[in-house]
């Protein structure tokens, strides 16, 4: 064999030994790849059907809360990454506005977008969380109460002295609720109330029986009807944007705004606490944070949506909107101071959370009224004109 023969031998030789190499390397290798997401390796990830959760607004159709309630459901359904989802029903769907706290609590649904005023009628320690008696502090503050100074505390062991099957979130402090739509020129003082059929809920309706109303509890949806029909003669849902769009400018011309029957509301967001306590932690911190961030949507998405349909009401709708009195004002904290005394000698629990309110209301609303701009003035500066209330 010359020399080139036994190069090219040696070359041929080789070759066979490479592949045999290459064919234990890559064996070996498929091995470890196999076993590498047992030593901490990143294991490519399988799609797993979402849990899926059935939530029920209090809310028609066409109300505003639909969307405040969306935005919810968009800052959970976006941060579970497809582990969690939340599809959401308008009121009536399933169960009926006032219905929704009990069909979770049972699992009819799995989760609710509410207010506490809608279920007082189990206990009106309830309304506590959602509108009177006043202490003082406005909504934010309250709110804050609620998640700093005690509040949800108070409200988990309200929710398992009712045996209820829930758990529960807070968010948006609302802006105070207007005094309500009327027929003709709104009362001027307490006196001018006596007589008016009323529609209101909560401990509101309370007050306004104390004040001499007759007041009929009933959820949006059915007010209009009910004022067409005579039912009532004057009411109060929400807010400006809500009424315009059930169509309030229709049925009455005179809206007064402001007013301490409902002065500190949010939106109470409930789930089934079964199927709560069954989901991870990191889901249960979502629904948790999500609804403190949808507070500050629900907040922007108020300023915007309420001050536009203000000026329709008054510009397009040519609805008289009036401040409500400072009589009107006084003579519903009489009425509240009344209602308070009674309601806190028949139920301990009331007084414990009442009182409980009313030392946070202390400390923080004093800070915010020593500390407050007076903005009115800034506001009649920069535009240069005198507001007329």
């Amino acid at each position: 064999m010359n020399n080139t023969e036994k190069e090219n031998a040696v070359v041929a030789v080789d070759s066979s030994d490479t592949v045999s190499a290459r064919r234990k390397f890559f064996k070996k290798a498929s091995a470890v790849a196999v076993a590498a997401p047992l030593a901490g390796f990143p294991m490519i990830s399988v799609a797993q059907s979402p849990i899926i959760l059935k939530m029920q607004g209090a809310w028609g159709a066409t109300d505003i809360f639909n969307e405040m309630a969306q935005e919810y459901v968009k800052r959970v359904n976006e941060m579970s990454a497809g582990r969690l989802r939340i599809d959401y029903l308008t009121a009536g769907s399933v169960v009926k506005p006032f219905e929704v706290t009990d069909a979770v609590s049972k699992g009819v649904l799995d989760a609710g977008h509410t207010v506490a005023v809608y279920w007082y009628g189990k206990s009106k320690v309830a309304s506590l969380f959602g509108s009177g008696p006043v202490t003082g502090a406005n909504a934010e503050q309250t709110l804050g109460w609620i998640q700093r100074g005690g509040g949800i505390e108070l409200y988990d062991e309200l929710l398992k002295n009712l045996k209820l099957n829930i758990k529960g979130f807070f968010a948006f402090p609302m802006p105070v609720q207007p005094l309500g739509w009327f027929k003709k020129l709104p009362p001027r003082n307490g006196k001018e109330l006596v007589g008016y059929k009323y529609r209101t809920v909560g401990l509101a309706a309370d007050l306004m029986q104390e004040m001499g109303m007759s007041v009929t509890q009933l959820p949006g949806g059915e007010i209009i009807p009910a004022m067409e029909r005579g039912v009532i003669d004057a009411f109060e849902f929400n807010n400006p944007t809500s009424d315009r769009r059930f169509g309030a400018q229709d049925v009455a011309k005179y809206y007064s705004m402001g007013s301490f029957h409902q002065s500190m509301e949010f939106f109470e967001i409930v789930f089934n606490k079964t199927k709560y306590d069954a989901l991870p932690a990191d889901l249960k911190a979502i629904l948790k944070y999500a609804a403190e961030a949808a507070s500050s949507s629900n907040s922007w998405t108020a300023q915007d949506n309420y001050s536009r349909d203000l000026q329709e009401l008054i510009v397009k709708d040519k609805v008289r909107v009036v401040r409500t009195p400072k009589e009107v004002f006084e003579a519903q904290l009489k009425a509240w101071d009344k209602i308070t005394a009674k309601l806190e000698s028949e139920d301990p629990f009331f007084k414990k959370v009442v009182e409980s309110q009313k030392a946070w209301a202390r400390r923080v609303a004093y800070y915010g009224f020593l500390n407050d701009a007076d903005f009115k003035s800034a506001y009649e500066h920069v535009f240069k004109i005198k507001l007329p209330f």
